[in-house]
C-alpha cells in the first residue's frame, strides 16, 4: 500500500482520492498525535489556495479537528509560507496548508507544520497515517471538549507587513511583471511589490477557483517572458499555486531558474558575510553548471535528494541558511522555514537595486549545461518497480558510460504526481534529448 504522505504532504485528485472523509480523518488523527506530543490540546492556523475544492477540504478537516478537541483558526486564502510564519505570530501549535502547489486544478492537498513552522517528521507523519488507516483506534471526546474556532481577521496584513520588513530598500522606479498563476499570491503579491514602490503589471492575478496554475505560472515560464518583454518591465516574477517556488524573466524574456536564482543569492550573501558555512544546498537534479560556479567562487555546493523538505533537513543539520531547487523552490532559512516565492523575490529584486544591474546581468553568474527532463506517466502503485527493473537501470547506465564524464543521467520518481522524471545532462543537446525519450518511452511501456 502506498504511503499516504509524499514528499509535500497528502495529495490527490479532490472528492476521488483526496476526499472529505480523508481530510476528515486527517484532521481527526493529526489532532490526536500532536496533542499527545505537546501535552496540549492543538491550536491549528489553517489556510488554503483558492481552488474550488480548498472549502471543502478546510470544512472536513475543521470538522475532524475540532472533534477531536483541536481549536482552529481559519486566515483564508494565503500563501503556503505564510502558515508557516504567521503560525508562530499567531501562538498556534500547528499549521495545515490546503493546496496542491503547482498540479492542475482538480487535484488538492494537506501540508502539516508543526509548532516551529517545520514540516512533520516521517515519524509523525507515519503515525497519523496509522489512525487514518484504523479510524477505530480514536477515543471519542466529550461534549465539553469538542473545539472551536478563532477567526483570523487580519493574517493577510500581517504576512504582508513580515515580508516588506525583510528588505533594505525600496523598488521606486521599476517596472514589475507579475504572474500569480491565479493562485494563492494574487492579492499579497501585488500589494508586497506595489507599497515597495515598483510600478507592478499583474497577469493571472484572477482566480476563479479552476484556473489555478492553467497555462500560467512557475510551471509555464514562457507566459512570464513574453509578458516582461511585451510590457517593458526590468524584470519579470511568476509563481506557483501556493506561492513556494518562484521563477524570473530577465528584461530580454529569458527565463531565470531556482539555480540561477540560488547562485545570485549565495554569491550576495558571500559577499555580505550572511552565507552560513559559506555554503548553499541544491539538489540532484541542479544544473552541473552550478557546482563548477560554487568552485569557481569558492561557495561549497551540496546537494540534497529532491524534495524542499530533503534540502531542509540537510540544511538544519549542518547550520546552513541557504538551500533551493532548480524549480524555483528556496529556502532562506533567516527569514522563513519553508520556501517563499514572494520572500525570494523581494530578497533577488534587492540585489538588483542594490548592485544596481540588470536582471540579465545576475542571471550570467554561471553557464548551464545542456539539460533535457522528459517525464514518464506511472502508475503510483508501480514507482518502486521502476528502481528494481534491471533493464531500465542498465540502460541508466549505458547512456551515463556514453556521456563519459561530460554529462550524467538521473530518473527519479515524484513525490507529487504519477509521473517518474528522466534528466539528462550532456554537451549535445539533440543527443541528450533522444537518450531521455528512449529511457522515458521504455519506463512507460512497462509501468504506466
Amino acid at each position: 500500500m502506498a504511503r499516504l504522505f509524499g514528499t509535500d504532504g497528502i495529495r490527490g485528485i479532490a472528492n476521488e482520492e483526496l476526499t472529505p472523509t480523508l481530510a476528515y480523518l486527517v484532521g481527526k488523527a493529526a489532532t490526536f498525535v500532536l496533542s499527545k506530543e505537546q501535552s496540549v490540546q492543538p491550536l491549528f492556523f489553517i489556510a488554503k489556495d483558492p481552488r474550488v475544492s480548498g472549502d471543502m477540504l478546510q470544512s472536513a478537516i475543521t470538522a475532524g479537528i475540532l472533534s477531536q478537541g483541536g481549536s482552529v483558526i481559519p486566515a483564508g486564502v494565503l500563501p503556503t509560507p505564510a502558515v508557516a510564519h504567521l503560525l508562530r505570530s499567531y501562538h498556534a501549535t500547528a499549521g495545515i496548508m490546503i493546496s496542491a502547489s503547482h498540479n492542475p486544478m482538480e487535484y488538492n492537498g494537506i501540508k502539516i507544520f508543526d509548532a516551529k513552522g517545520f514540516k512533520l517528521p516521517d515519524e509523525t507523519e507515519d503515525e497519523i497515517e496509522k489512525i487514518v488507516r484504523n479510524p477505530e483506534t480514536l477515543p471519542n471526546v466529550t461534549p465539553d471538549a469538542i473545539g472551536t474556532i478563532f477567526p483570523a481577521k487580519n493574517a493577510e496584513r500581517d504576512y504582508i507587513n513580515f515580508l516588506k520588513s525583510t528588505v533594505n530598500c525600496n523598488f521606486k522606479g521599476l517596472k514589475i511583471a507579475l504572474d500569480c498563476a491565479n493562485g494563492a499570491t494574487s492579492s499579497v503579491a501585488e500589494s508586497v511589490f506595489s507599497e515597495l514602490g515598483a510600478t507592478i503589471f499583474p497577469v493571472s492575478n484572477q482566480p476563479d477557483g479552476k484556473n489555478i496554475n492553467q497555462n500560467c505560472g512557475s510551471t509555464h515560464p514562457e507566459h512570464i517572458c513574453h509578458y516582461t518583454v511585451k510590457c517593458g518591465c526590468d524584470v519579470g516574477i511568476s509563481f506557483d499555486g501556493d506561492g513556494d517556488r518562484v521563477l524570473f524573466s530577465d528584461e530580454l524574456g529569458n527565463t531565470v531558474d531556482g539555480d540561477q536564482i540560488l547562485a545570485i543569492l549565495s554569491k550576495n550573501m558571500q559577499k555580505n558575510g550572511t552565507l552560513q558555512k559559506n555554503t548553499a544546498v541544491s539538489t540532484v537534479m541542479s544544473n552541473f553548471g552550478l557546482t563548477l560556479f560554487g568552485e569557481a567562487n569558492n561557495i561549497n555546493i551540496v546537494q540534497a535528494n529532491v524534495g524542499d523538505r530533503y534540502v531542509l533537513e540537510k540544511m538544519l543539520k549542518n547550520g546552513y541558511n541557504l538551500g533551493g531547487e532548480q524549480s524555483g523552490h528556496i529556502i532562506i532559512s533567516d527569514h522563513n522555514t519553508t520556501g517563499d516565492g514572494i520572500l525570494t523575490a523581494l530578497k533577488t529584486v534587492e540585489i538588483m537595486v542594490s548592485e544596481n544591474k540588470k536582471m540579465s546581468e545576475l542571471s550570467k553568474v554561471f553557464d548551464k549545461l545542456p539539460q533535457v527532463l522528459v517525464n514518464a506517466r506511472v502508475q503510483n502503485k508501480n514507482k518502486d518497480l521502476v528502481l528494481k527493473d534491471e533493464a531500465i537501470l542498465e540502460l541508466v547506465e549505458n547512456v551515463s558510460i556514453r556521456l563519459f564524464k561530460k554529462g550524467r543521467a538521473l530518473v527519479r520518481p515524484s513525490g507529487t504526481e504519477p509521473l517518474f522524471h528522466v534528466m539528462i545532462e550532456g554537451e549535445n543537446l539533440a543527443q541528450i534529448q533522444q537518450y531521455a525519450d528512449e529511457i522515458a518511452q521504455k519506463i512507460e511501456e512497462k509501468y504506466s
